[in-house]
This record gives structure tokens, sequence and C-alpha cells, in this order.
């Protein structure tokens, strides 16, 4: 039952993810996730290491695509200073968003990532497409009530799954 909520791989955040690595598992396409993966919650503008890592991807040829349960203000902003693409309100772990963001690059779910902070909304959300997933530790403690509930349940899957946290 826990097993569908096990990530391909655990990293401590974004900026620790091999770009190089990813590119060698035959990965053309990432899906991040923006909230606490890209950048913390209540911030707006990414930091500059986000910045050249999103560079080094498309530099390697990695579509990045963002995707996110956020409204559109909120990732649309991010979409412009980074010149690429986001998806809102996307209701992860629901297929559809995962599915849009497939079209949106023109890949397989085979050929892309799934990097977010949470377990039950980003990881899932990937697995049930048949993506690589790869779970990070949240940038912030601060986050939406619910997600802090969701959170308190994480922890008890991460326990089951031997991870750590």
């Amino acid at each position: 039952m826990f097993e569908r909520f096990r990530p391909d791989e655990v990293a401590p955040g974004l900026k620790d993810l091999n770009l190089e690595k990813l590119q060698k598992k035959r990965l053309k396409g990432i899906i991040c996730d923006i909230d606490n993966t890209l950048l913390p919650w209540d911030h707006d503008v990414p930091d500059q290491e986000t910045r050249e890592w999103i560079e080094q991807a498309k530099n390697l040829g990695i579509q990045v695509v963002l995707l996110s349960n956020a409204l559109p203000r909120r990732a649309n902003s991010l979409s412009e200073q980074l010149d690429i693409p986001a998806r809102a309100q996307a209701v992860k772990p629901r297929r559809k968003g995962f599915k849009k963001a497939l079209e949106e690059m023109g890949l397989e779910p085979g050929e892309v990532a799934v990097v977010g902070d949470q377990i039950f909304t980003d990881v899932w959300g990937g697995n049930r497409m048949g993506m690589y997933t790869i779970l990070v530790s949240p940038l912030a403690e601060k986050e939406f009530f619910s997600t802090k509930i969701l959170r308190c349940l994480e922890i008890k899957v991460k326990k089951k799954l031997g991870l750590s946290g």
C-alpha cells in the first residue's frame, strides 16, 4: 500500500540534483513543484542558485515545466522570471496537470522526472503517471495549514518506507 508513495530518489534540495546524472538516466524533462521546492512558500523571487540550476537544465537540453497547486498569478510570475512554462491550480496528485505538462514538453512519462517536496502531491502524482520521482526537503517550515497537516501523515509514511524524516 505504501509503495505508491515511494520516490525513486531523495535529495536535500533542488540544487543538490545532478542534472547530468538525470540526463544519463535518459530523462529529457523535469516537472518541478514551486512552493517549498523551487522557492520558499512566502517568497516570490527565485535566488541566483535556483536561476543557475534552471539555466543549466536548459543548456543540457532538459526541459523544465513548473506544476503547482498554487494560483495562476504566482505560477505565471515565476514562469516569466525563469522563462519556462508553468501550470497552476494543477490539483496534484490528479493526472490532468501532469498530462498537460507532458504535452507541453512533447515527452513520454518515462522521459520525465517530477521534483517536489510533498509525498502526497508530487511523488504520488508522478508515480501514478509512471514518471521518475524525486522527493526534496521543504525549503521552509512556513506553509499552508493544510500542508502542515499532511506533513504529519508524511512522517508516518516515510517511516513505513524507511525514508529519513
